[in-house]
This record gives C-alpha cells, sequence and structure tokens, in this order.
C-alpha cells in the first residue's frame, strides 16, 4: 500500500475511534509554550495494521507501529506484563534499576516521519535521546511519564473524533 493510501486509511480509521470519555483537561501551565500534553492514548487495528492513537482536545494523531510495539504498548496500557519482557519492559527494568526513569517524550512529525524525543533522568543528570517515535510512546506508558505534542502537529495531522462513531476492534 502507498504512503498516500496507508496515510488516508489511517485517518479514516482514526475518525471511527469514537470521543474521549469525559470533558477536555485544562492547559497544564507548566508545559514549554506551543507543547500540550496527549489527554489519552489507545491502540487499535486498523486494515492497514496497528496505530497508536495520541488524543487530545478531541482530535487523534494516527502512529503506525509495528505488532510488537502494538502489543507492548497495549500491555502497559492494561497494566499487564508479558511471560517474558518484550524490549520496552526490558528498558524499563533497566532504567529502573539504575534509579532512572523516563520523565517525559516530546513527539513531533518531519518529513512524514514521527520522531520521539525521549527524556531520561539519573541521579540529577537528565538527557535527551532521539527515538522512534513508537519506542518513545510505549517507555513513556511504561513509566507513566507526560507525552508532548505542539498544537501545530495536533492541528496539521491529528483527525477529529466523531462523538458517536463506532468503535474500531482493540489489539
Amino acid at each position: 500500500m502507498s504512503a498516500p493510501v496507508r496515510f488516508l486509511a489511517v485517518c479514516a480509521a482514526a475518525v471511527l475511534v469514537g470521543s474521549l470519555p469525559g470533558a477536555v483537561q485544562p492547559a497544564d501551565t507548566n508545559l514549554p509554550a506551543g507543547q500540550i500534553k496527549v489527554e489519552q492514548v489507545d491502540v487499535r487495528l486498523t486494515t492497514a495494521g496497528p496505530v497508536v492513537l495520541l488524543m487530545a482536545q478531541r482530535r487523534a494523531i494516527p502512529v503506525f507501529v509495528d505488532a510488537v510495539v502494538a502489543e507492548s504498548i497495549r500491555s502497559a496500557l492494561d497494566g499487564r506484563r508479558p511471560v517474558r519482557p518484550l524490549t520496552h519492559d526490558l528498558m524499563h527494568d533497566v532504567l529502573r534499576g539504575f534509579e532512572g526513569e523516563v520523565t517525559k517524550v516530546v513527539i513531533t512529525f518531519k518529513g512524514r516521519i514521527y520522531y520521539g524525543a525521549l527524556s531520561v533522568r539519573m541521579g540529577e543528570r537528565e538527557k535527551i535521546f532521539d527515538s522512534r517515535s513508537s519506542d518513545a510512546i510505549a517507555l513513556a506508558i511504561h513509566f507513566k511519564a507526560p507525552i508532548l505534542v505542539t498544537q501545530e502537529l495536533l492541528d496539521s495531522t491529528g483527525v477529529p473524533l466523531e462523538p458517536d462513531a463506532p468503535l474500531e476492534r482493540r489489539l
């Protein structure tokens, strides 16, 4: 499937996810200018493959992921641990073992590719690591760290959530 056709399929699938529960949360005044906090993350199975939906302000940013990352994110969202640790579980355990933590993730979009900036703190030191957006999202969920996007990204790639649309199958 070509990239434009796949993107359109994602957008169509994302519209089918329905509305966010509850009211839109107030803006977080501790965020850098122009950034907003993702309010909800979900993983859905579409005809084009697994997609992670980053939802805020009644819009969803669709990020396609592979099946292993989708399962890792879904497990972390549900609070389940697989029988054997997946890569994100291992990374979580290694960082925790050294008293480290993911403090936030910033998702950006350049040249039709999503990027993740993974902020990791160990003791007094904090470093930012370039990451695949899917890996950054997975680790943010494992650590219960905020996921941030810009208003511009939400406006340009976010798909409006329809209040009464049927839900697609969850992973």
